[in-house]
């Protein structure tokens, strides 16, 4: 599960680990919810005759990925994740997985914890960020839908698998990390099938990020300062005892639909 993450990045960065000719005017966003325009990364021709060096362009898209074949969005649910382990058969996703990979620039990512049903322990956010620090790139697809009278919106998913022993901890899935070396492989849709890329599917060393407690103001879509990340103590340790603490709200995904 992947519901919300941040991107800090610089463009300079973003263009030299990604080897953009350029990139979009990005702010640093610290809280980014569904429905909201996130950074992806598509391939594209070579950089000249004879350069090996790929032409990557950096998109903005809708998180919230919408096939191609759906009439009315407003009846079609929000797509944020795709699992990869279904994503190839799975009619909504099939067409991407083959055409249509890209890479998702990411800082890091948020996940909750949630309490086994009928306990009265609260719920507690995690900032989860690579331990070296970074940028970190996820597995996505993409795919432009058309309205009846022609507009279109390019939309986007997150690839999910089963986390590492680390993150299980939290939540039992976790966003598909593609590193560097493996970048122009998921992006090279022309001669590489989708079975071709399912070795990257697998979850990142259980070292490769690190969990951080934070307060419930990442909950809110309206907080979106660097404070959402500071460190806090979990709840669950606070004076030993969770009894009698509130809750904190389940994430608010309620965002205005590009749609």
């Amino acid at each position: 599960m992947c519901g919300r993450f941040a991107l800090t990045a610089t463009p300079e960065e973003l263009m030299e680990l990604f080897a953009l000719l350029e990139s979009e005017d990005f702010p640093a966003r610290f809280n980014i919810a569904p429905t909201q325009p996130i950074m992806v990364v598509v391939a594209g021709e070579r950089a000249g005759p004879g350069s090996n060096l790929p032409e990557r362009r950096a998109l903005l898209v809708r998180w919230g990925f919408m096939p191609g074949w759906v009439k009315d969005p407003r009846e079609f649910p929000l797509l944020i994740n795709a699992r990869a382990e279904s994503a190839i058969e799975k009619a909504s996703f099939r067409a991407a997985m083959r055409h249509r990979r890209v890479l998702i620039p990411a800082s890091g990512f948020y996940e909750w914890r949630r309490p086994p049903k009928g306990s009265r322990e609260p719920s507690q956010a995690y900032w989860v960020r690579p331990r070296k620090g970074g940028i970190v790139a996820f597995a996505g697809l993409m795919e432009t839908w058309s309205s009846a009278n022609g507009s279109e919106v390019d939309t986007a998913a997150i690839l999910t698998t089963a986390a590492n022993a680390a993150i299980r901890q939290i939540h039992d899935r976790m966003p598909v990390v593609i590193q560097p070396e493996d970048f122009s492989r998921w992006l090279d849709c022309r001669t590489q099938e989708p079975r071709e890329v399912t070795d990257l599917f697998g979850p990142v060393a259980d070292d490769y990020f690190e969990a951080i407690p934070i307060s419930d103001k990442v909950n809110k879509v309206a907080n979106t300062g660097p404070d959402i990340q500071a460190a806090v103590t979990p709840a669950t340790m606070l004076d030993g005892d969770p009894k009698g603490r509130s809750k904190p709200a389940a994430p608010d995904n309620g965002q205005m639909s590009l749609f």
